[in-house]
């Protein structure tokens, strides 16, 4: 009987609809269902266009491409960094390989990741260096950065294009990014 009351109250309804509007915005913020999601991807080793290179001759960790880059029909896929993730805000692990191909072009290439789903997550290089424990959660956006784009999936193997102009001399870390938080996932140094 109270509560029939209540609700006939107007205050009742603005209070009730703020309420309403509150919960939509957290749920669009924090999207708590992305806990209990994966996005499994699992993209083959790059090749440089117009390659033909034939699996295991690309660098793609089955043949002698895996540390130094091999000869292929189309040239030679070189190593130039690889690093190991390290978590940060979420349990991450896997490994970072930075590419370059017979072309030229360069690819970051993440292999066996296994971190949380989040939203809008992103793939950066970072100048700054990678932190264990809460000092890295938020420091890779401290310096400079490039994106990368938007992470694939949390479990897999995928590749990112780097751009040309990328100085990769500065650009000596790798994060999985939260932007719409920002922090990390997890990061990894890349050495040569």
């Amino acid at each position: 009987m109270k509560i029939k009351k209540m609700l006939r109250h107007p205050i009742s309804w603005v209070i009730l609809g703020a309420g309403a509007v509150a919960v939509a915005v957290a749920l669009y913020l924090f999207q708590p269902w992305r806990l209990f999601t994966t996005v499994e991807v699992n993209e083959a080793p790059p090749v440089a266009a117009g390659s033909t290179q034939a699996p295991g001759t690309a660098g793609d960790g089955t043949g002698e491409g895996a540390q130094g880059g091999s000869e292929g029909k189309a040239g030679k896929t070189k190593v130039l960094a690889t690093g190991t993730f390290i978590s940060h805000e979420h349990d991450t692990s896997g490994k970072a390989r930075l590419l370059e191909l017979a072309d030229g072009s360069r690819v970051l290439r993440i292999e066996d990741l296994d971190t949380s789903d989040g939203p809008d997550l992103r793939v950066w290089l970072s100048d700054q260096p990678v932190k264990e424990g809460t000092d890295g959660w938020f420091n890779l956006d401290d310096g400079k950065h490039l994106e990368l784009g938007e992470l694939k999936g949390n479990k897999g193997d995928a590749n990112y294009a780097v751009p040309a102009d990328a100085d990769l001399e500065a650009l000596k870390s790798v994060t999985i990014w939260c932007k719409r938080f920002s922090v990390s996932f997890g990061a990894a140094t890349l050495t040569a």
